[in-house]
């Protein structure tokens, strides 16, 4: 990997999932300059998943338990993952670290803790967030990336809402300009229904929310399409992922979280990256969960978190 001046935090994640040996894994791979990372983690953990002989300046959250163990959802491991997140975001906020790179941690053990969030990206809008930043979840295969309009939100109380719609496709247009270097960002919307509501047919939402607020948007110059049937529209942007040809969009933008996801995880599992974008830095994290099951065993797969460091120090 080049050299880089940067200095990231990394987090290890819910201490009883894979989070701290693909980060160990990864880490051990990439071989980064000691004066790029900080390691938000804690030494026992960090020694249970192989870590003894990493040489990285580590700054130890504690874990209220009597022994590391792995597989399991706690109290504990929900509370040394919300500490974690709360550290890296003061290191943020005293200029520190340029970026975050996080391992995955589990909304359950954060909700046993008494953290009612729905995952790190809203725990890291929480810290980091001020002037009516929102952070925005922005999944990313190298040229092939998905926005979602709504986050972690059950299927049934998803509300699309006008002006938050065009909020966040105005700040993802200026995004990919600023941080992508994309001069003219081609953006794909995706629509709620199926066959995107085929008329009105199959649902209201494309007609009184989606289209209007595309066309208000392409008014402004803004490149996006009226909302288009979800089932086909990622077809042709697959194919030319696959073919390392230039996408048709460089942003799809999904309604909810498994219309958006299941396409680019499907095609770019072990490289795609959950990135957060909207507030001053980004922080990357890799596409899967914590992984209890496989937990402790020494299998996991650390690809999609060397894609995420990566990510986070090269931004």
């Amino acid at each position: 990997m080049k050299q880089n001046s940067k200095k990231i935090a990394i987090t290890t994640g819910d201490p009883y999932g894979i989070g701290a040996e693909v980060t160990i894994k990864a880490l051990k791979k990439l071989q980064l300059p000691k004066e790029n990372v900080l390691l938000i983690s804690n030494y026992d953990v960090l020694d249970y998943y192989g870590g003894k002989d990493l040489d990285y300046d580590v700054v130890e959250i504690p874990l209220d338990a009597k022994e590391v163990s792995a597989g399991k959802n706690t109290k504990a491991g929900g509370e040394f993952s919300f500490q974690s997140l709360r550290m890296a975001a003061d290191f943020v906020k005293i200029g520190k670290v340029s970026a975050i790179a996080t391992a995955p941690v589990s909304k359950e053990a954060l909700h046993l803790a008494g953290h009612k969030f729905n995952g790190q990206t809203e725990v890291l809008q929480h810290f980091l967030a001020h002037d009516n930043q929102h952070a925005e979840m922005l999944f990313t295969a190298n040229d092939f990336r998905v926005l979602l309009l709504t986050r972690h939100v059950p299927l049934k109380e998803i509300v699309l809402d006008k002006g938050v719609i065009e909020q966040k496709i105005i700040d993802i247009n200026n995004i990919l300009k600023k941080d992508y270097n994309v001069q003219k960002p081609r953006l794909a919307l995706c629509g709620f229904n199926p066959h995107a509501g085929e008329d009105g047919i199959l649902g209201k939402e494309e007609q009184e929310i989606l289209i209007p607020v595309a066309q208000k948007l392409q008014k402004q110059n803004i490149d996006v399409t009226l909302p288009l049937p979800a089932d086909t529209l990622f077809i042709e942007g697959a194919n030319a992922y696959l073919k390392n040809k230039p996408l048709p969009f460089d942003c799809y933008l999904a309604c909810y979280h498994d219309q958006g996801l299941i396409p680019i995880k499907t095609i770019a599992k072990d490289k795609t990256v959950n990135t957060t974008v909207g507030l001053d830095i980004i922080r990357t994290s890799p596409c899967h969960g914590t992984a209890f099951d496989i937990a402790g065993k020494n299998i996991a797969d650390e690809s999609s978190m060397i894609v995420a460091i990566e990510e986070a120090l090269n931004h």
